[in-house]
């Protein structure tokens, strides 16, 4: 399938899925009340979904919703939390996180990032980075799918490919850390390492009760 494809039917799986469209209104409704520049539902809301689906796996509670936006005027960490706490009075049941990424370069040591998008080409596997958000179309009339909208810096490919594959801008610690504690190939047994990574692979294989001291 060409990347055209895969963001169709990514577009349209969301669009059927019910819990997920829900947290994208309230969201939307979010940004409009706190005018979040470049607001998008991030990280595992999107991952997530394809790997549930292409492991045949029936919906799962959503165990965190990541809302990211570009904001560079006010980067106070305060108005995350306000963000977030507006977001669990809309809807206390969701897992909400809000981070606003004109200010994450400082966590990360990197040069200022200039949007969500440029932000997002620094996360540790380019396969996480892949995020939605709703846009209405002033005087046009459009489905529910024509209103998502897609951010993918690395393309969709890997992502319905099963790989997991380390982002070079990243050290590689981070994200050998990430698979161990994630448990990502536990849960997803077709996952595949997409790069040649000898001593992740013997990492990544150790055993169960080592895995289960590393979780989140």
């Amino acid at each position: 399938m060409t990347e055209t494809e895969l963001a169709a039917l990514l577009r349209t799986w969301l669009s059927q899925d019910r819990g997920r469209m829900r947290a994208l209104e309230l969201a939307q409704q979010c940004a409009q009340m706190h005018t979040l520049p470049q607001w998008c539902l991030a990280a595992g809301f999107v991952r997530n979904l394809v790997w549930d689906k292409l492991h045949d796996i029936k919906q799962r509670p959503l165990n965190d919703i990541d809302l990211i936006y570009y904001c560079p005027l006010d980067t106070r960490p305060e108005r995350d939390r306000a963000i977030e706490a507006y977001l669990h009075t809309l809807a206390p049941d969701l897992p909400w996180s809000a981070k606003n990424q004109a200010r994450m370069h400082l966590n990360n040591q990197d040069n200022p990032y200039q949007s969500t998008h440029d932000a997002m080409c620094y996360w540790p596997e380019q396969e996480t980075a892949a995020a939605v958000y709703l846009e209405h179309m002033p005087n046009t009339v459009s489905s529910v799918v024509d209103n998502l909208q897609l951010i993918a810096p690395f393309g969709l490919s890997s992502l319905f490919a099963l790989q997991l594959t380390h982002n070079p801008k990243r050290a590689l610690a981070v994200f050998e850390q990430r698979i161990a504690t994630k448990n990502w190939l536990k849960q997803y047994p077709r996952l595949t390492l997409a790069n040649d990574l000898g001593e992740l692979t013997h990492f990544i294989n150790m055993s169960s009760e080592v895995y289960f001291l590393l979780r989140c």
